[in-house]
């Protein structure tokens, strides 16, 4: 394995249906402009309740990715 710098950025992700779908939409989103994303730490997640329930989730995630 060779060495690696990597830097992070914090992403929020949010979901009405589940805290793994509020990760994938944040994953997805940030790709779109972070290239070489190699991992991923979820530093935070939260919930938006309405009438006593869960309206949707919200997750924040550090991400790494390597520089070039």
């Amino acid at each position: 394995m060779s060495d690696h710098v990597y830097k992070h950025v914090e992403i929020t992700g949010s979901s009405e249906k589940s805290i793994e779908d509020a990760v994938q939409k944040a994953l997805a989103k940030a790709s779109k402009s972070i290239d070489n994303m190699r991992w991923l730490e979820v530093v935070d997640t939260r919930a938006h309740l309405e009438n006593g329930q869960v309206a949707h989730w919200q997750v924040t995630a550090k991400v790494g990715f390597t520089l070039e």
